[in-house]
């Protein structure tokens, strides 16, 4: 199934925040290591892609759904935890954090 999300993670966060960032999506299922372009995601019935946009950043490509549901949850709940504000789809209501003090 076909996924196109955009997250509240503002293209103007620190340094400190990417790098968080970087480690959660080290640690999340199907981490494509060899990628010498974008953050992705692959496996069999699986091709993600992760970038930054003006709207957040932007996670698309193929994943079943039921893998997805679970997979999706727990990127946002590792976000959450390591970026210290609830992450999730502005559309949903989620906002941007400008203050990273």
């Amino acid at each position: 199934m076909e996924h196109d999300i955009n997250l509240n993670i503002h293209y103007t966060a620190p340094d400190w925040v990417w790098e968080r960032i970087s480690a959660v999506y080290l640690s999340m299922g199907y981490w494509c290591e060899n990628s010498p372009d974008s953050p992705c995601w692959k496996g069999e019935g699986i091709d993600l892609w992760a970038s930054v946009e003006p709207s957040g950043i932007q996670i698309a490509g193929t994943m079943p759904e039921n893998l997805w549901n679970k997979w999706y949850a727990e990127l946002k709940s590792k976000l959450t935890e390591q970026l210290g504000y609830e992450i999730g789809e502005p559309e949903d209501g989620f906002d941007f954090k400008y203050d990273w003090a």
